[in-house]
């Protein structure tokens, strides 16, 4: 099964708020957003985004122009519902990261749980050109991904755990880091799993 049959299985046979990474609040999220200090008309990008309500929350908080990506037209479809008339107001791609064309650039890039389920070098590499290309210089990078402390499975699949080093290497000396925090995610079964959170800035040209 390729990773698009995947997660639209995913998102056709499950309700929205009972998968593992469901979040009522997306508070870490709009924290380190909000840390990055931008002007409420930067362009925004929430990659591998599934049917998260962050776009909901970005949109209360006035930013003007946001991208949803996510490899599964399923879960975009959830999100648009839920916005209703809103869901005008935001640009939505249908994508895998790994082959994810820009046509334009952005201020800020957003994943949480997508960058780990890259477990292939390739993947990697591909993610980071995508990055590059998206991200403006000067732009951010949130990125949340499980804890070297963190599962070591999601949705039945392998993922790779991330620690600053770890991360750092992937991306290379174009990104500084600005800031990291951890979080105890809580799974809508109680459980408690490990994140790791990165705020990056790109330095290079």
């Amino acid at each position: 099964m390729s990773r698009s049959e995947h997660w639209q299985s995913v998102y056709g046979r499950r309700p929205a708020d009972e998968v593992s990474w469901y979040q009522l609040h997306p508070d870490t999220s709009l924290s380190l957003i909000r840390s990055c200090q931008l002007e409420k008309s930067a362009a925004l990008i929430d990659v591998g985004a599934g049917a998260s309500v962050l776009v909901d929350h970005l949109l209360d908080e006035g930013y003007l122009d946001v991208t949803v990506l996510d490899i599964s037209e399923a879960a975009l479809d959830l999100s648009r519902r839920r916005l209703g008339a809103r869901a005008d107001q935001v640009r939505w791609q249908v994508s895998d990261v790994t082959e994810f064309l820009p046509d334009r650039s952005y201020d800020l890039w957003h994943d949480r749980a997508v960058l780990h389920f890259l477990t292939e070098p390739e993947q990697r590499a591909a993610y980071r050109v995508a990055l590059e290309q998206a991200l403006l210089p000067g732009g951010h990078l949130v990125v949340g991904t499980f804890a070297m402390d963190g599962p070591t499975k999601c949705s039945g699949l392998e993922i790779v755990q991330y620690d600053t080093a770890k991360l750092l290497d992937l991306l290379g000396c174009e990104f500084v880091l600005r800031e990291e925090r951890k979080e105890a995610h809580i799974t809508p079964t109680g459980a408690v799993q490990q994140f790791a959170w990165f705020v990056l800035q790109r330095v290079g040209s």
